[in-house]
């Protein structure tokens, strides 16, 4: 029987009837010696123990998003008034987590004291001023220590709880624990998002069926949060989160994308770094060509020449500049005079953090220097138009984030190349139809194999993908060809794939340092076209002439052309470009080596060593060197890292060793069993090295070279 208002329950009167339930209701009251209102449960049916319990439930728990216990009566509990409405979606993303974070708080600490609500639902949880509060902790369970997956209390083929919101295991009558409630929360999520049904049906039986074998309708959201929802959704509970703390780190992570503003830059003046009168105003002018060749570009906002020259020989911090003329990125540069030619170097920075988006310098001669000024400032121009627009279709956080992942790449460590991955990942999440960072993606994974890091029967196979994803959105895109040529030779062993890829990559204009790389060190060369390498490496120099890696490879390409002095010359300059690279170190020293200058080829060697644990061919080459010095103990113990051979990449550094130490046919069982693992790049890393030409003049090398697609006849 319902209580009509005014009447009393000990101290507290009734004032409205607040909800009904099947087992009781919930009545509005006033507490008549402290004067506030409170919310009066009651319990109908046999099971009056069902209060008590449900009121120690709520006391054992302390939280401000958990609905509050204030009195326990022989057949009623007082609770917290709560002013507010059930939640509902759909809503604003950042309400939205700011909202879902405050229930994982609340059930988080119900968790926290081994208790499980079982009846997570919107009409249990109530929005108050912004803030959630839970509520109805009658189906709520204390799992007891050691049956914490165990619910000795349900009977074996009844359920508690709503239909719609409860786990699988609620509805197939199974113990419950603190897994349940995720899944109920990520139902829960999924309303608040969308603003309908995870689990849509007309009939309670067609509703418990969808959640035990249906999955959810795609959310139309960001893919963290996306992905989130439905990790809570998994039907197994050992594939969901595992507790309401991995649910928030999963919420926290999720990007809100703020609306964005139109792209800014202002171009500071150049710096004239050589004291000449005539490049003063050479920097100038240069200033003000470039000024307006950007003001050309539609939709991007330049600062004015007067403004940008107030800070001509000014020293103030980049990111004060960039705040004073309300830019989002800047360029700067200087001019250096070196004999009878010119330095312009320039560089894009990214004005929130002071990063470097994009650098690059310009050589020319030094005569007519003004007749050059409209050229160069074109070619900066132009690179800019490509990195702050690729087309006019890429946000620019995503495309800064593609500009990091390139930049860390290059350094070829596995710490560069996680944060390359982070970075390739965080474009594609800002813009999935980002063509280069899906390519780019792909270049990653091929750096992975190519350095011996991963498998290539898992990793092209990856790289393919992401790459053919690339070409559905951009079909032109020389990288994401390039990386496809690249699988075709060293995976497929396709070569006329790969010569088609090459050939759509490499006859455009926009094609890569990178692509330029992978076209003349995996099909020029292995085709015994070093001349023709030479010349690819080269001409992406013009675009990159600072890049270490295009130093190195020109290096090798140059050594197989039969150009040493050249060649060592290169391998100099890529190690002052980059004096940390071990490749560089590594190829160094077996150039040494070639060339009888063994003491300098040792140290290198060991330098090269003492910088990397992972890569086997600097710990094969040390070794070798040291078993030629006769300090075979010291070399046991460097080989001992490469163990038997057996990991992936593993044979390369033993196929290096067994050379140095002049037992050729033993080098060549370790390059087949190389092969053998799929890892081609791998040895063509020492067939083009200074140390390959002992292998090819082998009796053992047309053999090897027919199982690697190879020309028998190399142009050395």
């Amino acid at each position: 029987m319902q209580l009509s208002p005014h009447t009393r329950l000990g101290p507290y009167e009734i004032t409205g009837l607040l909800g009904t339930g099947g087992t009781g209701e919930v009545y509005k009251a006033t507490d008549t010696r402290l004067h506030r209102n409170v919310a009066i449960k009651t319990l109908t049916g046999p099971d009056i123990d069902r209060l008590e319990r449900e009121a120690r439930v709520i006391a054992a728990m302390n939280n401000p998003y958990i609905c509050s216990i204030y009195d326990v009566g022989d057949d009623y509990i007082v609770m917290e008034y709560v002013e507010g409405d059930p939640i509902r979606g759909p809503l604003p993303l950042d309400e939205c987590l700011n909202l879902a974070g405050e229930i994982a708080t609340a059930l988080e600490a119900a968790h926290s004291q081994g208790i499980v609500h079982r009846d997570l639902k919107p009409a249990n949880i109530l929005v108050s001023r912004g803030n959630v509060k839970l509520l109805d902790f009658g189906h709520a369970k204390q799992l007891s220590p050691g049956r914490a997956n165990g619910d000795p209390d349900t009977i074996a083929g009844t359920v508690l709880g709503t239909a719609a919101y409860m786990s699988p295991e609620q509805v197939q009558g199974k113990g419950v624990d603190a897994r349940s409630d995720v899944f109920s929360f990520g139902v829960v999520l999924y309303e608040m998002i969308s603003g309908k049904r995870a689990f849509p049906a007309d009939a309670v039986l067609d509703v418990l069926n969808a959640i035990v074998y249906d999955e959810p309708r795609p959310l139309e959201t960001t893919p963290e949060l996306q992905s989130a929802v439905l990790r809570c959704l998994n039907k197994d509970a050992a594939q969901r989160f595992q507790s309401m703390a991995e649910v928030k780190e999963a919420l926290a992570r999720v990007k809100i994308h703020k609306p964005k503003k139109p792209p800014s830059i202002a171009v500071l003046p150049f710096a004239n770094l050589s004291g000449d009168e005539q490049n003063e105003y050479f920097c100038e002018g240069l200033t003000e060509e470039i000024i307006n060749q950007l003001a050309q570009i539609p939709g991007l906002r330049v600062t004015a020449r007067t403004s940008v020259f107030v800070f001509q020989k000014r020293t103030e911090d980049i990111r004060k500049i960039a705040k004073t003329l309300d830019v989002q990125t800047l360029l700067e540069g200087s001019v250096r005079e070196s004999g009878t030619r010119l330095r312009i170097a320039a560089q894009l920075i990214n004005a929130a953090d002071g990063y470097h988006l994009w650098s690059k310098s310009y050589d020319r001669k030094k005569a007519e220097v003004f007749d050059i000024q409209d050229d160069i400032a074109n070619a900066i121009a132009k690179s800019l138009r490509l990195r702050l627009y690729h087309g006019s279709t890429v946000s620019i956080p995503a495309y800064e984030a593609y500009l990091k992942a390139r930049h860390y790449l290059w350094k070829l460590t596995p710490e560069g190349l996680a944060q390359s991955r982070e970075y390739y990942e965080q474009a594609i999440d800002l813009d999935p139809d980002f063509a280069l960072a899906h390519s780019g993606y792909a270049d990653y994974l091929l750096a992975r194999t190519i350095l011996g890091m991963i498998p290539a029967d898992e990793a092209m196979p990856a790289a393919r993908a992401s790459a053919r994803r690339a070409l559905d959105i951009n079909p032109t895109l020389p990288d994401a060809h390039a990386v496809l040529a690249t699988v075709a030779m060293l995976f497929d062993f396709d070569r006329l794939e790969a010569e088609r890829r090459f050939d759509l990559a490499s006859g455009r204009e926009a094609a890569s340092s990178a692509a330029h790389v992978l076209h003349a060190y995996f099909y020029l060369l292995p085709r015994g076209r070093a001349d023709d390498a030479v010349k690819e490496l080269e001409k992406a120099m013009r675009d990159d002439p600072l890049n270490g890696t295009l130093h190195r490879a020109l290096a090798i390409s140059l050594h197989e052309a039969g150009r040493t002095a050249e060649a060592s010359r290169e391998l100099h300059e890529a190690l002052e470009l980059d004096e940390h690279s071990f490749q560089t170190m590594t190829l160094l020293a077996m150039d040494y080596w070639t060339r009888g200058l063994t003491d300098e080829a040792i140290a290198w060697a060991e330098r090269a060593y003492s910088l990397t644990s992972w890569h086997p061919m600097p710990m094969g080459l040390y070794a070798g060197m040291l078993s030629r010095g006769e300090e075979p103990a010291r070399a046991r113990r460097v080989l001992e890292k490469i163990a038997d051979g057996r990991t992936y990449g593993a044979p390369l550094g033993l196929a290096v060793f067994h050379l140095l130490v002049e037992e050729i046919d033993t080098a060549i069982d370790w390059l087949n069993k190389l092969v053998r693992q799929r890892h081609v790049a791998g040895a063509y890393l020492l067939l083009y090295s200074p140390l390959g030409k002992q292998l090819m003049s082998s009796h053992r090398w047309p053999a090897l070279a027919r199982i690697l697609h190879l020309p028998e006849k190399t142009s050395r």
